[in-house]
């Protein structure tokens, strides 16, 4: 398949969704970069980690890499679109959103598929540390969402020139639905192992510091035990934590879908019709869509897979067509 070519076409004996999903985290050799960390403390006493990489001049375009749940810099979608960007001179700043860095985060809250916020001060922090530089954000997954969620918040002032969001669960209830379903049911499972152990290792951090404020704030959350499913976790742990009222005034909240039509900034979407985690009829239709977004439903590719090329040297498509696509953006 030619670089410049918009259609994904997995590579053989990959065509399986799951196949393409798991890829990434189980064989997908480690793509290692010399990266520079920088802590940005927030207004609300907490900190982010921001993984920097690629040229460090003053006006090389800069684009910020926002993973997906359970994931963080090191996730191999995230080095490897840092890479394929700094081959093509564009400097990258990876984001880790709360207590996803390798460190917990210090507060009783953390990160969820809403906290645009965050992703709010991170855009302004970029942009006065290198006010020259044209800025550009990239998401997968719940990074996706919070992208697209904050595209549609902010309008004509996002803060960037033009955002690429991948296999996004537009709708969070319906995706939470079908993570519950068939095969998808391993993954679900995955992610309530790291959610769970995302918090009981935050419960040791706040013991360990002292911190008694955080520890009630955690305890109140009730029992951590017999969470099989999003709604399980959401209604119990993310929705009090982060003032929703349950599982789905969160979902209705921060589902990205009810925010497109008020984007104004250049997006291309990238989705799988295949896509494990979420339902076909998740997914938008284009009266939902505003004038300045793009979307390219792929027939295959998984849930942040789009694996090509070859089982022996396989390639890897969004790591050709995003930085093609910033590249004509920054054209336009």
């Amino acid at each position: 398949m030619s670089p410049s070519s918009k259609t994904f076409i997995p590579a053989f004996g990959l065509g399986n969704p799951h196949l393409q999903t798991l890829w990434g985290p189980l064989w997908r050799k480690t793509v290692h970069l010399d990266r520079q960390r920088e802590r940005l403390w927030l207004d609300d006493g907490d900190f982010l980690d921001l993984d920097w990489y690629g040229p460090h001049s003053a006006e090389a375009p800069l684009v910020l890499v926002l993973h997906g749940l359970t994931g963080s810099s090191n996730s191999p979608y995230v080095a490897g679109i840092q890479a394929a960007l700094a081959a093509q001179g564009r400097a990258s700043v990876a984001l880790n959103w709360r207590g996803c860095s390798g460190e917990p985060n210090l507060l009783p809250r953390s990160y969820h598929s809403g906290a645009s916020e965050d992703l709010a001060e991170t855009l302004r922090h970029l942009k006065a540390k290198r006010p020259l530089a044209p800025l550009y954000a990239v998401g997968y997954s719940l990074g996706g969402n919070v992208l697209l969620k904050h595209l549609g918040e902010t309008g004509s002032a996002s803060g960037v020139l033009g955002a690429v969001a991948v296999s996004v669960p537009f709708r969070l209830d319906q995706c939470a639905d079908r993570i519950g379903q068939g095969f998808s049911k391993v993954y679900q499972a995955h992610f309530m192992r790291e959610m769970v152990a995302y918090i009981k290792n935050k419960q040791r951090q706040f013991q360990h510091d002292g911190r008694e404020d955080g520890l009630a704030a955690l305890a109140a959350l009730g029992s951590l035990e017999n969470m099989r499913t999003f709604w399980d976790f959401d209604g119990r742990v993310t929705a009090p934590l982060h003032g929703f009222a349950d599982a789905e005034d969160y979902y209705r909240r921060a589902s990205s879908r009810y925010f497109l039509g008020e984007i104004r900034t250049p997006t291309l979407i990238i989705q799988a019709a295949d896509d494990p985690f979420v339902f076909p009829h998740s997914l938008p239709s284009a009266n939902e869509l505003s004038a300045t977004t793009q979307f390219e439903l792929q027939n295959k590719g998984g849930h942040v897979g789009f694996v090509d090329g070859t089982l022996r040297q396989p390639g890897y498509y969004l790591e050709r067509r995003i930085p093609q696509w910033l590249a004509d953006a920054g054209r336009e």
